[in-house]
């Protein structure tokens, strides 16, 4: 409780607020990790090997069916009191940034209004040849899973999802508002992250270089145990409504 009191007189008292969120804070809602995403048709596949352009270039039918069997189970889940108490935080530090690195929209349909998604997204496909934005449409794959040829762009491009796959760089613009947010933050507080993934983790590292109060939410230590100055351990929907409480009581 010492922690969590401590941890709510930091974030009351800040006004610039970055909250940076991984794939722990999604899980709990029901949305598998990217290497847990492999069962039916995928459960022979490995995920880091479809997760390419390569791998699109080779066989965009299997590719663009797993992201769109991924956004069907997302679009299956709802968000949790995490991405709630994430929205509330944002409707009362006076400047809140969201940075993610999940590829859902869970955070958008809790009500946060335009969190940078470093990793991409499943909901923003764009055209392989043109980079044209897509409309992403339905979602609505069988349970099992099945090849599925990707739509095409007016240019006759295939449609890809919007998704930072690996060896590709990330997004330049969301990672410059990522750093900039992160140099001028009062608090970040880091939830549902394993702190391993670069560049990405690089962020509550640089919140702490420029004097913000780190703040980890996980139910496990992290690397990052030694960059926060609080830790708080335990779930992001069980430890955040508490802290936000805590922070604004009614």
């Amino acid at each position: 409780m010492v922690d969590v009191r401590e941890a709510a007189k930091a974030l009351a008292g800040a006004r610039r607020v970055v909250v940076f969120t991984g794939a722990g804070i999604s899980a709990e809602s029901g949305v598998p990790t990217f290497r847990d995403a492999l069962t039916g048709l995928w459960a022979r596949f490995d995920a880091q090997a479809l997760a390419t352009p390569q791998a699109f270039e080779d066989d965009p039918d299997l590719v663009w069916g797993w992201y769109e069997w991924r956004r069907t189970l997302i679009e299956r889940v709802h968000p949790n009191p995490g991405h709630e108490a994430v929205a509330a935080i944002e409707a009362r530090a006076p400047h809140t940034v969201v940075v993610t690195q999940n590829v859902d929209d869970l955070h958008e349909r809790a009500g946060s209004r335009s969190p940078v998604h470093l990793h991409g997204s499943l909901f923003t496909p764009r055209c392989a040849a043109c980079s044209r934005a897509a409309d992403p449409g339905p979602a609505d794959e069988p349970e099992e899973g099945r090849r599925l040829a990707p739509p095409r762009c007016g240019c006759g491009g295939a449609i890809r999802p919007g998704v930072v796959w690996f060896g590709e760089a990330l997004p330049e613009e969301a990672l410059e508002e990522a750093v900039q947010a992160a140099t001028e933050c009062d608090v970040l507080l880091t939830v549902g992250t394993s702190g391993v993934v670069y560049p990405a983790a690089e962020i509550p590292k640089v919140a702490s270089m420029f004097g913000g109060t780190v703040i980890q939410v996980n139910p496990q230590p992290t690397p990052l145990d030694e960059v926060a100055g609080i830790n708080l351990y335990g779930t992001a929907a069980t430890v955040l409504p508490e802290l936000v409480s805590a922070a604004w009581p009614d």
